[in-house]
């Protein structure tokens, strides 16, 4: 009987070594990966915005895009729509935090006014595409608990599998499952799962260029398996190194 119980407690222990380790692990690679895409700057590009609907049909909408990198802080973006006529001028301005609920509003051109959006609207779609307000949102590394799952091959590149789970209560998701590459430092693939844990949508990030000495990719195509609806976002002309004036994010501007 002592042998047994000795044997249960040392299963137990190892098992709780392993999950602090790999917690541990977890939290490492994504401050690695951070620190490796810290410095840029500033960042604009010209977008494209696909939307998919379950038959198959597309919409398309352009898109300038600002993101201004801040050193103690979330960064901040800003996100225009150029064409067509009915989203023209619609602005959505993202102020992200670390320790603290991102700062989000958009201006409606139609109605001339500045909506905040709260955080109990994150969850909704962003005009009308599968991303979330939520998703546009910078991913800082203290908004979430991490784990790493395991290191392996995807589509014969290396990576790490990391499971992160959003310390906000409001958040739309229960976990997300994220692929990141070793070179490119970034993610190739995040699997999101809703509050009620089901599989809501896979993001697949492609089409990745080195710009200066940190890489982007140029293609995100993100699926909604429950409601079979797509978007791709695509950029292109991306700059880094970008200096962009503080007032370009100053919310008394959007209009």
């Amino acid at each position: 009987m002592k042998y047994l119980l000795s044997l249960v407690l040392c299963l137990v222990s190892h098992q709780m070594v392993y999950a602090k380790s790999a917690a541990q692990k977890g939290h490492a690679v994504a401050k690695k990966v951070e620190k490796f895409n810290n410095g840029f700057k500033g960042d604009t590009s010209e977008m494209e915005m696909i939307l998919i609907n379950a038959n198959g049909d597309k919409v398309t909408r352009k898109l300038e895009s600002k993101v201004k990198e801040m050193k103690k802080d979330g960064d901040k973006g800003l996100m225009t729509f150029l064409w067509p006529a009915d989203v023209k001028g619609t602005k959505m301005l993202t102020w992200a935090h670390k320790d603290q609920n991102d700062d989000q509003w958009i201006y409606l051109p139609a109605l001339k006014r500045v909506k905040r959006i709260t955080s109990s609207s994150k969850t909704g779609s962003f005009m009308g595409s599968e991303f979330s307000y939520e998703d546009l949102g910078s991913q800082e590394v203290e908004k979430y608990t991490y784990k790493l799952l395991k290191e392996t091959t995807y589509k014969k590149r290396k990576v790490w599998i990391l499971e992160r789970v959003p310390k906000d209560k409001d958040s739309g998701y229960s976990r997300q499952v994220v692929w990141i590459d070793k070179k490119y430092m970034g993610p190739v693939r995040i699997e999101y799962f809703d509050r009620k844990n089901e599989k809501l949508k896979t993001a697949v990030f492609t089409k990745f260029k080195k710009i200066k000495r940190w890489w982007r990719s140029l293609n995100v195509e993100i699926e909604n398996h429950q409601t079979k609806k797509k978007s791709i976002m695509i950029w292109k002309n991306l700059k880094l190194g970008v200096n962009l004036n503080p007032r370009d994010f100053d919310k008394d501007n959007l209009k």
